[in-house]
Formats: structure tokens, C-alpha cells, sequence
């Protein structure tokens, strides 16, 4: 069963910044709970944000964002 469900939270997200800053999630952190970013199924750049379908334990996937202006990281949808 799928289930999506649309949050707009502001998250912390532990990062590898490599070539460049927060290149990529490393770490989820949800109500105080720290998940591994075990996959990322998805990626793609919009003009003010950085999109990333990330799967953690569980095969709880999230589709998060990091806003460009502000540097900080939102969840948008919990996918399944």
C-alpha cells in the first residue's frame, strides 16, 4: 500500500558536502528520531530548491527539499 501524505515540516538533515555544500542527505532527523538516508530513489533541482526522494529504514520513503535562500531542509511528503 502506498500512502502519501503532504507535511511541509521544517526537518534537520545531516549532510555530505563534497564538490559542493550539502550536496546530498545523509541523515534524517524526525521528532528527535535520527534515520540513515539508505537510498536516494530520486533527485532533481528546481529553480529555488534542491528535491531528493530519499528511502530510510523500514522502506519509509520522504520526498524532502533544501530551499536554496535559506538553507533549510523541509519535508514535503511522506510517500510510504
Amino acid at each position: 500500500m502506498v500512502f502519501k501524505e503532504n507535511v511541509l515540516k521544517p526537518i534537520r538533515v545531516e549532510t555530505y558536502s563534497g564538490y559542493k555544500a550539502d550536496e546530498r542527505p545523509l541523515y534524517l532527523v524526525l521528532d528527535e528520531r535520527r534515520m540513515e538516508v539508505l537510498d536516494i530513489i530520486d533527485r532533481w533541482y528546481g529553480e529555488e530548491a534542491d528535491y531528493f526522494k530519499v528511502r530510510v529504514a523500514g522502506d519509509r520513503v520522504y520526498l524532502i527539499l533544501r530551499d536554496r535562500r535559506s538553507s533549510r531542509w523541509i519535508l514535503e511528503k511522506i510517500i510510504h
